[in-house]
């Protein structure tokens, strides 16, 4: 269209209907004409409503002229710690708190951190004590709560991996917190996940982290590191910050085992030829057991590579043990097979998860417990497969087996302290333990197995009670040793109790049942079962006597123990 064209008028075509024609005058409104059937006629006089609604009303609504009575007006929302609003100072129930206050609940700061940390987990959490920070920060907020909590998980993850109980996991978990402010934690610790959760206030949202751990190998020497980190963290006079922990933590986690494995493997054989003589065996008996767990240590270490579960790997370490007592008793060699295949089921007998496994239940992480027990009996059964095998095939050849021998222990008790001794040494060893811890565990295994004789053999006492005993004795001298060095009770117990392990009774309960004598094999594995329980308990409750009675620890010693391990 041109513009001239836009200029042109409209036609009347286009306008509206509603318009009035040219030369009629519009209505004084805007609108049309033409109204709504149901507007008011003009002239009509309708009284005008006062309210905004129509003049038809609800059905529902009140009747002019009836009082209805007001509701109350509702009580304003307040917060959950105002008091109510029948509440009277003067007539307080007895259910608020007194107007002395509440006791205060002191912990002793020359204890070692374990027992105080262990106190205040066993506290209920209203009535744990007011944290003291004990590191220093150039920051004014502190450590980022993230990096806390990542830390404490990652210190958690080698103490259990290295088989520290859960307990003792859980502790190490809140010190560490704690040292850098955070008391509003709460750290919980299964079998294979480690979880902590932090709430700044009562009123702010928590903060959650886990984390899982995977493999498990005991190293003693990491697990004393941790034990050293945590210890120093908790040490109000050295202050280590959150980038100096986690240097330290990476520096534990590349360091390389103690002893090589030609060294572990020599180990593993001196044990099980300690073992042997322990239980009544000459010095052929004692180079028969060591070969035997030698080979089979080098069978297992053979399926780990290729990437077989431990259990397979525990059905073949315990064959040729069991092989070559079976050779010799088809050779009719004058050594007692018995000996041997019981020495070299010692170096396979699962003793610190078993004293692990009972010490969570004992303390009430039944979840944890329950799933020790389960790994200890997957180890155990796996032994038996391997050890049946070669009975079986044993007897089905001619060997004739005893399980009826008697191992004369009582005849030689120099010998069988020596061996006792040397026993727990490779014990040690094998565990990557310190050197420094090693001529101390060897003693109190010494110390063990003198308590045992002397209860068992001179004093006729049951082997079950004998063995609760000792086991109690171990737990006592590892608990004060550990406190006086301010470290874990691991290195000086696990080892320790190695000769008190029930290494023949399972021996004979085995060859019972592949003799098909199952009613004898059940009584010598029922033992083995109650010597295992009483070791368990008997470490726990000499642990649980030296923190209830015995004091050792002060400042002076701390920093006496701070010195030797050369901080």
């Amino acid at each position: 269209m041109t513009d001239a064209e836009d200029r042109k008028p409209q036609s009347d075509e286009a306008r509206s209907t509603f318009m009035p024609p040219a030369g009629v005058a519009a209505p004084a409104d805007s609108e049309s004409s033409t109204t709504s059937e149901f507007a008011v006629p003009e002239g009509l006089a309708v009284p005008k409503t006062t309210g905004t609604e129509s003049e038809t009303t609800s059905e529902f609504a009140v009747p002019d002229g009836l009082g209805v009575v007001a509701p109350p007006q509702a009580e304003p929302e307040g917060s959950a710690f105002s008091p109510p609003s029948t509440y009277s100072a003067k007539q307080a129930p007895t259910a608020f708190t007194p107007p002395s206050g509440i006791p205060l609940v002191s912990l002793a700061r020359d204890v070692p951190w374990q027992d105080r940390m262990r106190t205040m987990l066993r506290m209920p959490v209203t009535e744990r004590p007011a944290p003291e920070p004990v590191q220093r920060h150039d920051e004014e907020a502190g450590p980022a709560v993230p990096r806390v909590l990542d830390l404490t998980l990652r210190i958690g993850e080698l103490l259990l991996a290295g088989g520290e109980g859960a307990e003792d996991v859980e502790a190490a978990m809140f010190a560490v917190c704690r040292s850098y402010g955070l008391d509003r934690c709460e750290p919980n610790v299964t079998f294979t996940l480690l979880s902590i959760s932090y709430q700044p206030s009562l009123v702010d949202d928590p903060v959650s982290a886990s984390r899982t751990v995977r493999r498990r190998s005991p190293d003693y020497t990491r697990l004393a590191a941790v034990y050293q980190l945590v210890d120093d963290l908790s040490d109000d006079e050295t202050h280590v910050s959150l980038e100096e922990a986690y240097g330290r933590l990476a520096e534990i986690r590349r360091n390389r085992h103690p002893y090589p494995g030609w060294v572990l493997t020599g180990a593993s054989g001196l044990l099980a030829g300690a073992a042997s003589v322990l239980v009544g065996g000459n010095y052929l008996v004692f180079v028969a057991a060591a070969i035997g767990a030698m080979l089979g240590d080098r069978l297992a270490w053979l399926c780990a590579g290729r990437g077989l579960p431990e259990f397979y790997q525990f059905t073949v370490a315990a064959m040729p043990p069991a092989a070559i007592g079976v050779t010799l008793t088809l050779a009719h060699a004058d050594v007692k097979a018995s000996a041997v295949i019981t020495g070299g089921l010692f170096a396979l007998l699962p003793g610190r998860a078993l004293v692990a496994g009972v010490q969570d239940g004992l303390t009430g992480f039944y979840i944890t417990a329950s799933a020790r027990l389960l790994e200890v009996l997957y180890f155990f059964v796996g032994i038996v497969a391997g050890v049946l095998t070669v009975l079986y095939f044993g007897v089905q050849l001619g060997a004739k087996l005893n399980p009826d021998a008697a191992l004369g222990v009582s005849e030689r008790p120099l010998w069988q302290i020596g061996a006792s001794m040397l026993l727990s040494l490779t014990f040690a060893v094998l565990l990557q333990q310190e050197r420094s811890t090693v001529a101390m565990v060897t003693l109190n295994g010494g110390v063990a197995w003198v308590v045992y004789g002397a209860m068992h053999y001179a004093g006729d006492i049951s082997p079950v009670a004998s063995t609760a005993v000792a086991a109690g004795v171990v737990g006592l001298f590892g608990q004060l040793l550990s406190r006086y060095r301010f470290a874990s009770a691991l290195p000086y117990t696990t080892a320790a109790i190695g000769p008190l392990l029930p290494g023949s009774a399972t021996y004979f309960g085995l060859l019972g049942i592949a003799q098909n004598e199952v009613d004898s094999g059940l009584v010598y594995l029922t033992q083995a079962v109650a010597l295992a329980m009483a070791i368990a308990i008997g470490v726990n409750l000499g642990s649980e006597i030296s923190r209830m009675f015995l004091r050792i620890g002060s400042a002076e010693k701390r920093r006496a123990a701070k010195r030797t391990r050369g901080f």
